[in-house]
């Protein structure tokens, strides 16, 4: 393969990136988790609470940004903590001026606040899976 096929084949590379990361970032729930997510590493219970969503409907955003390599995950004791993982500068780029600038988006300033309660979240989630192991037994 030639030098030209190469720099050719990596355009075509960072564009499916770009691509990917905006399809992604079309949903609200999956824009807003990105946008957590670059502030600080999470597990789905905390997110629920600031999203002030339901536990399958953030598992389920969190898994496609999983599957397209936008987030990982990695399990700290029972939880699972999830962490964005953007390997595109220009991606970085944007998300750090989104976030410099969230002032002018209300939803997203909102969840940012919300951050400060995550051990809240935390420990209802805790109470919460101790009460479902509960009533299996």
């Amino acid at each position: 393969m030639g030098i030209y096929a190469l720099i050719i084949n990596r355009k075509g590379i960072i564009m499916n990136q770009l691509t990917n990361f905006f399809k992604i970032l079309s949903d609200e729930t999956r824009f807003r988790i990105v946008v957590l997510l670059a502030q600080q590493e999470l597990c789905v219970c905390e997110m629920c609470g600031v999203l002030e969503l339901s536990q399958p409907k953030v598992s389920k955003h969190l898994a496609k940004l999983r599957d397209k390599g936008f987030v990982i995950d990695k399990r700290k004791e029972q939880f699972v903590f999830y962490s964005l993982h953007i390997g595109d500068a220009v991606i970085s780029d944007l998300i750090n001026h989104i976030l410099s600038n969230l002032e002018r988006y209300p939803e997203l300033k909102i969840d940012s606040d919300r951050l400060v309660y995550k051990e809240i979240y935390l420990k209802q989630c805790n109470v919460s899976s101790i009460k479902t192991n509960l009533e299996e037994l």
